[in-house]
């Protein structure tokens, strides 16, 4: 436990005990001389705080004081009742700093109350409120601002988590301000109180001890006053911070230093007020001196902050030129220009309220959904997606690019939902024909009164943002082996490391470069192949690095390892309708390959190439008129070769060896690909 959490926690038990038990008078006014000095040193702080934030314990603080100040004034009541005396800082309160005179000490007294609650306490309670409820409010709106400037690249995942921090602080103080301010308001109260349970019961005190009516009153008067006096000050000098607390806004600097540069800050208005101050002195019967000197002093401070001000412009001309003109001189800086970014989604005038958050748009927060989603299927962290829009571009139309180059476009309707029909729908829809972008399927632009309709029949109803969002989630999967890079790849590995680093550290790079599982990484996700798994990933190349480096090979066996995962993934029925490749034409892939020094290659004659692709588009045609699925399954050997001969037709045709199956998977032929 460390010093400073011994010392909060005596201090506390300390209190609680001095409410029991009598102290000493020495130590009483040892306390009541430390209760002032708190007070003086939080009012500082607060006056020397640029942000709420800095002196976040105050709410904490403020209850402490309030729970010091009620025991100091229970420990000072219980002496002046039992013995008519409170020590010697009381006295010197009740005597000389009123003068002795219990009336005017009384009234002193009630204004200091009067002050605190009906002034500053009040005040401080409804901007605590006030503060409160908006900074709640606000968050929203704040956690909108830093996933928007996480997605555009301003920031990093660390600023972003430490900004949320900040909000999520804010509002915990802000609230707790909002409680806190209750307790300087209530001490107030207990001060009026307990000073007129003095007075009362003092007077009956006295009387009874044998002291007259006016000795008794006097006495116990002074004391009871003294005793408001040295509680009530404190209390105000609290309440004034809680006020200068709740409303400073967060500044570059302290308070002390902005009124000076805020309120000083124009001649002409030094000049003005001292016109009307001479003018008070000289033309009214009022006192010349209080106006005249005042009067002389603001005139004087224009003066100074004209004659600083003229200086300071001379001073900046001459450099603002000479900037001006090496700015002009110096070459272009084109670096930034250089830099590509890796997905970018640019769009017309028109969807810019998509991307509003201040107009309703929700697109930032769909970019985060969209890097959550392609993580959990695809297992990538997929870099920063650049929103930019064009006014090239029809206000309705957007592009999406990857590493600046355009791979798609697509168009949306305002007010509109795009209606599609899975397959089992109903009925007749009116609206705009059009194509779905993502997977260009038929679909209908409608309005908002076709839309109960449209879900009525079973049609699959989807707005704008929703389109934009799903097109681009489509190019990140079917691009996402472009994007995943060596620096990637090192951030995935670095996570597995974290976890099991004697895996790590014995493939790379005594056995593989980064390199060269980048490349194998990629060859999986170009099919489409979830590599969430990097465990047992890298754990088939350790096992395999050892007899071969060859990257397809690697693959190949990545993908026999992963074979429950993929069959998962490409299999969804039972049994399984599959297309396999009759004997003839796998033993003719065999015979056709060729070693080289780059890899392996195939080489067939392109017509044999044709025959092929033919007789594999007609069979996969067959079984999408079965509402299946084309699914080819190969010998293990040919299926890298038979994938890349069918890209020609088709890249997105799944093809799986046998090995990748699970041997629990039953398989039904449904066709074969002959040569």
């Amino acid at each position: 436990m460390k010093f400073g959490d011994i010392i909060v926690a005596v201090a506390v038990i300390a209190i609680v005990i001095i409410i029991i038990i009598p102290i000493p008078l020495a130590a009483v006014d040892v306390l009541l001389s430390f209760n002032i000095s708190l007070a003086l040193l939080i009012l500082l702080i607060a006056m020397y705080t640029k942000e709420a934030l800095e002196f976040s314990i105050f709410p904490s603080i403020l209850l402490l004081t309030t729970l010091l100040r009620l025991s100091l004034n229970i420990t000072t009541t219980r002496y002046i009742l039992s013995t008519g005396n409170a020590g010697s800082l009381i006295d010197t309160f009740g005597n000389f700093v009123i003068g002795g005179d219990a009336i005017v000490g009384f009234i002193v007294f009630l204004i200091i109350v009067i002050v605190q609650f009906l002034v500053i306490t009040k005040g401080s309670e409804r901007v605590a409120e006030v503060a409160a409820r908006f900074t709640l409010d606000a968050m929203p709106g704040k956690q909108m601002a830093i996933d928007a400037d996480l997605n555009a690249g301003l920031i990093d995942d660390h600023q972003a988590r430490d900004r949320r921090k900040k909000i999520q602080r804010e509002a915990d103080f802000y609230g707790a301000m909002d409680g806190a301010s209750k307790f300087v308001k209530g001490d107030a109260i207990a001060g009026i109180i307990i000073t007129m349970i003095n007075i009362v019961a003092g007077f009956a005190i006295g009387s009874m001890g044998g002291l007259s009516m006016g000795e008794a009153m006097r006495t116990y008067t002074l004391l009871t006053v003294g005793d408001g006096l040295v509680s009530q000050i404190p209390a105000l000098l609290i309440s004034t911070a809680t006020g200068i607390v709740v409303t400073r806004a967060a500044s570059e600097d302290n308070l002390g230093s902005d009124v000076i540069s805020q309120l000083f800050k124009q001649p002409k208005i030094m000049f003005i007020i001292s016109g009307f101050l001479m003018a008070f002195a000289f033309a009214t019967p009022m006192p010349v001196f209080p106006f005249f000197s005042l009067g002389t002093l603001f005139l004087y401070i224009g003066m100074n902050l004209r004659k600083k001000f003229r200086e300071s412009e001379i001073e900046t001309q001459p450099d603002e030129i000479q900037e001006a003109a090496d700015e002009k001189r110096k070459p272009e800086n084109v670096m930034p220009l250089l830099n590509v970014d890796p997905i970018e989604l640019e769009f017309g005038y028109g969807i810019i309220p998509l991307a509003d958050s201040n107009q309703g748009g929700d697109l930032f927060d769909r970019l985060v959904m969209i890097r959550r989603q392609c993580a959990m299927e695809l297992g990538v962290i997929v870099p920063m997606i650049r929103l930019r829009d064009n006014i090239q571009l029809e206000p309705n139309q957007y592009v999406i690019k990857i590493k600046g180059v355009e791979i798609t476009s697509g168009e949306i309707v305002f007010d509109h939902y795009l209606a599609m029909n899975p397959g089992l729908a109903e009925g007749e829809l009116e609206g705009i024909d059009t194509v779905e972008p993502a997977f260009g399927l038929p679909a209908k632009w409608i309005n908002e009164e076709e839309r109960e309709n449209a879900e009525m029949y079973g049609y699959t109803v989807v707005d704008p943002p929703s389109i934009i969002a799903t097109h681009l989630t489509e190019v990140i999967k079917k691009h996402s082996h472009e994007l995943l890079g060596r620096q990637e790849v090192k951030k995935l590995i670095d996570n597995v490391k974290e976890t099991n680093s004697v895996l790590v550290e014995e493939l790379i790079p005594s056995q593989l470069s980064l390199g060269e599982v980048q490349k194998v990484l990629a060859n999986l996700l170009k099919e489409g192949v979830s590599i969430r798994n990097m465990v047992t990933i890298l754990e088939t190349l350790a096992d395999h690095a050892s007899m071969t480096r060859d990257v397809d090979m690697l693959t190949e066996y990545v993908r026999q390892g992963l074979g429950r995962a993929i069959t998962k993934q490409f299999i969804t029925t039972q049994p399984a309708k599959v297309i396999t490749l009759e004997q003839s034409l796998e033993q003719k892939i065999m015979d056709s390959l060729q070693q080289t020094e780059r890899g392996t290659f195939i080489s067939i004659d392109p017509e044999i190439v044709q025959v092929i692709l033919r007789n594999l588009s007609k069979q996969v045609q067959n079984m999408m008129s079965l509402g299946e699925q084309p699914i080819v399954i190969t010998a293990p050997i040919v299926r890298l070769y038979f994938k890349r001969l069918s890209e020609q037709l088709t890249s997105d045709l799944v093809v799986l060896s046998y090995n990748e199956v699970d041997p629990s998977v039953e398989m039904e032929s449904v066709g074969a690909v002959s040569v």
